[in-house]
């Protein structure tokens, strides 16, 4: 199955998951990788989940809930502005508990996403933007063959200052599907 790997599987968002995305989503120490600035109602996540189950060409996106060997729900994994015509999306990984952060769900849910990007949606590239001050994002991104191709200056207001924005790309269409 292509959504099941060593360590978690990927499944479709269900109605029972809007309690977990509640509190991932208004978790104001997220806001700062998520560029977030205001609290998410139940409300919305229960029309986000709805909207999830039309297709990706529809609805220019898709959340996938990364789920553990023991069905806990560990975290999310995003396409999002999805372009069918430039064949290209962002994507973007929540593991939301420290306590489950560096046991490879990150990086096993970006292989499977890459995988279904490539084969199922016939996908040219993905593309992330992380703040320079998230060195566990870079390195994971960068792990998995995503280059860096630009930065934008100052681009995020921290309580620190002002932190850079990196972008990553990576070509996934392989050459012989040209």
């Amino acid at each position: 199955m292509m959504f099941e790997g060593r360590v978690c599987r990927l499944r479709a968002v269900e109605p029972g998951d809007v309690d977990a995305m509640y509190v991932w989503e208004n978790d104001a120490e997220m806001w700062r990788v998520s560029s977030s600035t205001a609290p998410c109602s139940r409300q919305a996540l229960a029309e986000l989940v709805e909207s999830m189950r039309y297709d990706i060409y529809a609805a220019r996106q898709l959340r996938l809930i990364i789920e553990s060997a023991d069905g806990e729900a560990v975290g999310a994994v995003d396409l999002y502005d999805f372009d069918p015509q430039n064949l290209n999306a962002g994507v973007g990984i929540l593991v939301y508990s420290e306590q489950m952060r560096g046991r490879g769900y990150a990086s096993e849910a970006l292989q499977m996403v890459e995988r279904y990007a490539r084969e199922v949606l016939h996908l040219h590239q993905l593309w992330c933007c992380v703040g320079a001050g998230n060195e566990a994002s870079m390195a994971l991104f960068r792990s998995a063959g995503f280059e860096q191709v630009g930065v934008k200056r100052e681009w995020r207001r921290t309580a620190e200052g002002y932190e850079d924005e990196i972008m990553f790309q990576k070509i996934i269409e392989s050459k012989d599907n040209e």
